[in-house]
């Protein structure tokens, strides 16, 4: 690597350690040096280089993280692009990865509620829940109406964690039941890697890259 592109590097990522705490300085120039090597050199059209679009991003949900869930990975796309460009920058894809890598549960609690919220309007309604279920669960071809299964599903979820009982999940509802039964904080599809996964990913970029 050229010194001029290392000094850019440093200069970035002490830019962006002032807005991220879960990344160490020399963590997040490695999180950059990644980026850069998942990107590639190539610019999405319209659109200046070194920024994932949404097909690439989705493969790397996939392939290096395991997701697999397309309603999923779109809500986390939604999450990462902070400014709704269609496009993740560096600085968004750091600040993204310090929650799904290492978030407090209460971040990991907002972060799901936002990527179940499929409309955006800050509740999960029942249709919302039945769409992430049914594409998500295994249906058996022998089912007369797995339909029916996945409606009585969401209504004994709604059941456990509509603490208002006004047919709709709220921030605080779904983080009273979580807070309940942290298994439920995933009770919709899975937005995080699992901890082997996360471990194999920081070994790869934290370790194997520093020169």
């Amino acid at each position: 690597m050229s010194a001029t592109k290392r000094k850019s590097i440093q200069t970035l990522a002490e830019a962006i350690s002032k807005k991220v705490d879960r990344f160490n300085k020399a963590e997040t120039e490695c999180l950059i040096q990644q980026f850069h090597v998942l990107v590639g050199e190539q610019p999405s059209p319209g659109k200046a280089a070194h920024c994932l679009e949404r097909g690439m991003f989705r493969g790397i949900m996939h392939n290096i993280f395991g997701l697999t869930d397309d309603i999923i990975m779109e809500g986390i796309f939604r999450i990462f692009d902070k400014d709704n460009d269609g496009f993740i920058t560096v600085e968004e894809w750091i600040v993204g990865l310090s929650i799904f890598l290492r978030g407090t549960l209460d971040e990991k609690i907002k972060f799901c509620f936002q990527v179940y919220d499929l409309n955006g309007d800050k509740y999960i309604s029942r249709e919302e829940m039945f769409h992430m279920l049914k594409n998500s669960i295994i249906r058996q071809p022998t089912e007369e109406d797995p339909d029916e299964g996945i409606k009585d599903l969401v209504d004994i979820t709604f059941k456990k964690m509509d603490h208002d009982l006004d047919g709709r999940l709220s921030l605080e509802d779904f983080e009273n039941a979580v807070r309940e039964e942290n298994l439920l904080l995933e009770a919709f599809g899975t937005c995080f890697p699992d901890p082997m996964t996360i471990q194999m990913f920081e070994h790869h970029v934290f370790q194997e890259q520093v020169d």
